[in-house]
């Protein structure tokens, strides 16, 4: 079993940063694709970033390219999402995920295990 916890939400102004972490249990974190997700209110959960364990295999979401950076640290079962210039829209409930079979994917399906989310709001 894994288990995920996220960290690094907060309220931030337009324009402004932050670095959300997802700390993994599990001996075997280096083989997971780890997924980033979003849910604000009254939406569906959405695809953000994904990362495969090895690092050679990167996709952002349409609607954050340019901003976000997703990276990972094996050594310390770790993966991060760096946000910058962050927008209102952006303003969701993050959730990390991961895939067992260390497919990176868009699709919240594909994910076995997931975090309690992170609140990140975005003040205009």
């Amino acid at each position: 079993q894994v288990q995920l916890v996220e960290s690094g939400g907060g309220l931030v102004q337009t324009g402004g940063s932050l670095r959300l972490s997802c700390a993994a249990s599990g001996r075997t974190f280096s083989n997971y694709a780890m997924g980033w997700f979003r849910q604000a209110p009254g939406k569906e959960r959405e695809f953000v970033a994904a990362i495969t364990w090895n690092v050679g295999w990167t996709k952002l979401a349409d609607s954050v390219k340019g901003r976000f950076t997703i990276s990972r640290d094996n050594s310390e079962n770790t993966v991060f999402l760096q946000m910058n210039n962050l927008k209102a829209e952006d303003t969701a409930i993050y959730y990390c995920a991961a895939n067992k079979w260390g497919i990176g994917t868009p699709k919240p399906d594909e994910y076995d295990y997931w975090g309690q989310g992170t609140q990140v709001t975005v003040s205009s």
